[in-house]
């Protein structure tokens, strides 16, 4: 059955709803039961029904399953590295070797180097990176504001470039789910791992950090960012400074995942199971946790079960958008979408701006609604149907849906993101965002021109 126009009201209702409520969840849930209601004649009875009945068969999928699994043992991994004082002895650490690299640019880099060492959370991204870099950088003169723009521009992007995290879980999740619905083909590992070298904004975003560590660029309103007074006692060094319990930890989970990969494969990395992989390397960690911080006394058998249950209660919120992003994207392969927006387009718009357009649209709505999350939930099935559609690069197009929601996100004043990496480095909320805006607007003109060009190269 077609549905013509109200196969876009649908998805549009749910962005607009995102960006009045912001809240990520009432608004999957409200464009899901407007969806529900298209589908089942217009009968709310039936479509509360589909609603609650949609979300045990989608439970019911073995890779869905372990894919919220996997988000929620995340959490638990992230809790227990915080109570055990991992994260912590981490901060000490560097902050005592941070002596050795006592300059502005060596602040500056410290920051940027946490930022990519640590991937598997942006919140700890940008918390770790401001608590350690933060003295050293009031020592030497560089501003908070700068060392806000360092912590935010290094949280979002790594953890995109290396989705061993719960945001690989979503982003893995969204395209296993177009390839279960026929709207694409291939693997859904294989195909997030080929859209990393065209997710422009996050590649351009780490450049431009380097550059202006380098090349001490101050653009726009960073030209009268005043640093901060320094004082000496900032800078505590007290208890067992090590990195160990905290690199440890992740180092297994990261040669866990290409080695479930390649026995789930049998041999062949490429066509091993994403869900499972990274399901088991999470399940890994936790057991080497577990012996770690209990023979070490660094955690007691009960306050490690503790944490586990404490961090898995942390990511529920995260686990239901990824699950209602999942129905979302199911209801609008239903309403046919993305083939009624190609019939649109065809013959109006090349496809050769097919990308960038993904990227400016992905961008809108992220900077609208404040979130990454939100916006991949509801534009990377649109984006996806698109491309299979007009016979798109679908890396492309999975890079461009990504790069334009990490870019509105990094731009927009209500971002969780920007938020916290403000609160880490200690300066203003509002400063941060129109220090950072320029930089911002400027590897999001970057990635516009790459996505254009990309677009005429692969069609």
């Amino acid at each position: 059955m077609e549905y013509g126009i109200l196969s876009i009201a649908i998805p549009l209702l749910t962005i607009i709803l995102a960006i009045i409520t912001k809240d990520v969840i009432v608004s999957l849930l409200g464009g899901i039961f407007a969806g529900l209601l298209v589908l089942n004649g217009y009968n709310p009875l039936i479509a509360f029904v589909a609603l609650f009945d949609g979300v045990i068969e989608l439970l019911s999928e073995g890779w869905i399953a372990k894919t919220l699994l996997f988000a929620l043992l995340i959490g638990a991994i992230i809790k227990l590295l915080t109570i055990s004082g991992a994260v912590n002895r981490f901060v000490m650490y560097l902050s005592m070797k941070a002596e050795k690299i006592d300059s502005p640019k060596g602040a500056m880099l410290l920051a940027y180097v946490i930022g990519v060492i640590i991937f598997i959370e942006s919140s700890i991204t940008s918390l770790v990176a401001g608590t350690v870099a933060k003295p050293l950088c009031d020592k030497n003169r560089v501003s908070r504001e700068k060392l806000a723009y360092i912590c935010d521009s290094t949280s979002a992007p790594i953890c995109s470039l290396i989705p061993l995290n719960a945001w690989g879980a979503l982003l893995l999740g969204l395209i296993v789910t177009a390839i279960d619905s026929h709207v694409i083909s291939g693997d859904g590992v294989s195909l997030l791992i080929a859209s990393i070298p065209y997710n422009f904004y996050s590649l351009f975003t780490l450049v431009i950090v380097l550059a202006v560590i380098f090349l001490n660029m101050n653009i726009g309103p960073m030209k009268y960012a005043v640093p901060q007074t320094y004082h000496a006692d900032d800078i505590k060094h007290e208890g067992k400074a090590t990195p160990f319990p905290m690199l440890l930890p992740l180092l297994v989970m990261v040669i866990s995942v290409p080695a479930g990969l390649y026995l789930t494969g049998k041999g062949d990395i490429f066509k091993g199971s994403g869900s499972t992989s990274v399901y088991y390397a999470v399940i890994i960690t936790l057991l080497f946790m577990y012996v770690y911080y209990v023979s070490t006394k660094m955690l007691s058998h009960k306050n490690y079960f503790k944490g586990f249950y404490e961090g898995l209660g942390e990511m529920i919120p995260v686990v239901m958008i990824l699950l209602f992003a999942l129905f979302i994207g199911k209801v609008i392969g239903d309403l046919g979408t993305a083939k009624y927006l190609a019939h649109l387009l065809s013959g109006n718009i090349s496809p050769v701006f097919m990308p960038l357009l993904i990227f400016i649209v992905a961008s809108i709505t992220a900077f609208s609604t404040g979130t990454s999350w939100g916006t991949f939930s509801i534009m990377m099935p649109i984006g996806l149907a698109l491309g299979a559609t007009m016979d798109l690069d679908i890396p492309l197009v999975i890079a461009a849906v990504i790069s334009g929601g990490i870019f509105g996100d990094h731009a927009s004043p209500i971002s969780d993101t920007t938020i916290i990496s403000s609160m880490a480095a200690g300066c203003d909320h509002v400063e941060h965002v129109r220090t950072q805006l320029p930089y911002a607007l400027i590897g999001g003109a970057l990635a516009s021109v790459a996505f254009l060009v990309t677009g005429w190269l692969t069609i």
